[in-house]
């Protein structure tokens, strides 16, 4: 009968259905091209149509930057950076709750032996008084079986839900990296930006340093007033401040790469130097590779999935739930003949529990259940919006600040004449110092200006490989099987290739 019973569960186990949606991709407005992007150059008289490639080092994309210090830091943030590893936990713990939810499967076997020693007094039917009872001494050794049996699909219905939710979780893990490696590449030339800075203005007040020996000596000459040498000095200091005052920002950026990289500022330094290379090109590609680049595109994605299968859960509370049970084991008086066939006792049957009345609680559950599939696909959709958004903006930075680089390279080199005839006739007699200070301070400021410019076209240059994904792909999200697999196998979303799931669905093997 056993045997019976069990081969008919697994009859009804392979023909029992998931109740509940199929699961589709939310659809989402995707541009044929980029508004923002600089347009193809022409050759040999003809506008030459764009090939998109990805221009972007897969995974280490800082390395198109060609600095071995910053490829170093950044190496570091993996490692040490600690949003990183709380994401990386919080990845581990999905991966557990997508386990726990896939051991529903499985029967649960317990056991609880005993052994218990009695006694009483037996009572004659007449009232009269009883004579003491024999002590008997009774051994149980019970084993017990319950089995829900997924006939409507509730437990795999969690398990999609939890496999989806752990592949959201990795994506989060890959988004804080990449945000935090981005962080720390836009602080890095941050840093080296105030570093050419503080270059531009140690070198200013070198020459106006000479500029005020000059003016003392044409002083002491009697050529000129005391005012001259008044505005110099005051010029000299001026600058000088502004070249103390940089010191603050650059401590505090340096403190903020400690941190990234997970080490105390007090035991971090960055080796002053200033910016020397140009920002690089940085491909856009398509839009529509856009969604398969973003970990937290993908991540939305993954939620609208678990979203999806929480409503086939949520569903099959309308459904009875058939559990089968069992208890075998030994009872006996005598522990010598405690394992003899006489001893043994057994039982199995079914049981089948629906509710009839819930005052609404299943359709409070569905509805809830379908609510939050909607704020899914909502934010799913606005993610994608943002992305194209964040990719417009630094396609946009970077093509007008490159223009306004070269005007502002023409505007330093109109400064730095303006200054030398401003000097040359200065030492004439023909003007006073003032126009030299004047013309100073706007080669200064035209000088400080293109600086800034450099610093703001390399950051916009992070942001845009920062807003296109990096180096992530869609592929990177790990499978089923690497999802479920066992606590002490490789965390991270490294799947065997050719065995990802897609975010699509989720493929069973």
């Amino acid at each position: 009968m056993v045997r019976r019973f069990v081969f008919l569960s697994l009859v009804i186990l392979s023909a029992a259905c998931a109740v509940g949606p199929t699961y589709r991709r939310p659809s989402a407005a995707v541009p044929a091209a980029y508004k923002e992007a600089a347009p193809p150059a022409p050759a040999a008289g003809e506008w030459k149509a764009a090939q998109p490639q990805d221009g972007a080092q897969r995974g280490k994309w800082w390395e198109v930057f060609g600095d071995p210090a910053l490829n170093a830091l950044e190496e570091q943030v993996e490692v040490s950076n600690q949003n990183v590893a709380q994401a990386e936990a919080a990845f581990r713990g999905a991966r557990a709750l997508a386990r726990g939810a896939r051991a529903s499967l499985f029967p649960t076997v317990g056991t609880s032996p005993s052994a218990t020693r009695s006694s009483g007094v037996t009572t004659h039917s007449s009232g009269a008084p009883g004579v003491p009872a024999p002590t008997v001494t009774a051994y149980s050794l019970p084993v017990d079986l319950s089995w829900e049996l997924d006939v409507f699909g509730r437990v795999r219905r969690s398990i999609e839900a939890g496999i989806a939710g752990a592949q959201a979780s990795a994506a989060d893990l890959e988004s804080v990296k990449l945000a935090m490696q981005a962080e720390l590449a836009a602080d890095y030339f941050a840093l080296h930006g105030l570093d050419a800075e503080k270059q531009l203005l140690d070198s200013t007040v070198a020459g106006y340093r000479k500029a005020l020996e000059l003016t003392t000596n044409r002083f002491n000459q009697g050529v000129v007033s005391g005012i001259d040498v008044a505005q110099a000095q005051t010029q000299l200091e001026t600058t000088r401040a502004q070249a103390t005052d940089l010191s603050i920002a650059r401590a505090q950026v340096e403190h903020a790469i400690a941190v990234l990289v997970g080490k105390a500022p007090a035991e971090f330094a960055v080796a002053p130097q200033p910016i020397r290379v140009p920002p690089p090109a940085i491909p856009a590609g398509l839009p529509s590779e856009l969604l398969e680049r973003r970990p937290d595109i993908a991540a939305a994605e993954r939620r609208v999935a678990a979203a999806n299968a929480e409503i086939g859960v949520a569903r099959a509370a309308y459904f009875p739930t058939l559990t089968l049970s069992g208890a075998a084991g030994y009872e006996s008086s005598t522990l010598s003949k405690f394992f003899s066939l006489p001893n043994r006792f057994w039982s199995l049957g079914p049981a089948l529990a629906e509710t009839l009345f819930s005052g609404g609680k299943r359709r409070a559950g569905m509805e809830q259940a379908l609510a939050a599939y909607d704020a899914s696909v909502a934010a799913y959709r606005e993610g994608v919006l943002t992305s194209f958004q964040q990719v417009e903006d630094n396609l946009a930075a970077l093509r007008i600040l490159e223009e306004e680089a070269r005007q502002q390279a023409d505007a330093v080199a109109a400064a730095e004449r303006s200054l030398a005839m401003a000097k040359n006739q200065y030492q004439a007699g023909v003007t006073t110092y003032l126009q030299v200070i004047t013309a100073q301070n706007t080669a200064l400021a035209n000088e400080t200006g293109a600086v800034t410019l450099l610093t703001r076209r390399m950051t916009a240059s992070v942001n845009l490989i920062a807003a296109l994904g990096g180096g992530w792909r869609e592929s990177a999200i790990p499978s089923r099987d690497a999802v479920l697999a066992r606590v002490g196998t490789p965390a991270a979303p490294m799947p065997t290739p050719g065995r990802a799931a897609g975010p699509g669905t989720v493929r069973p093997d």
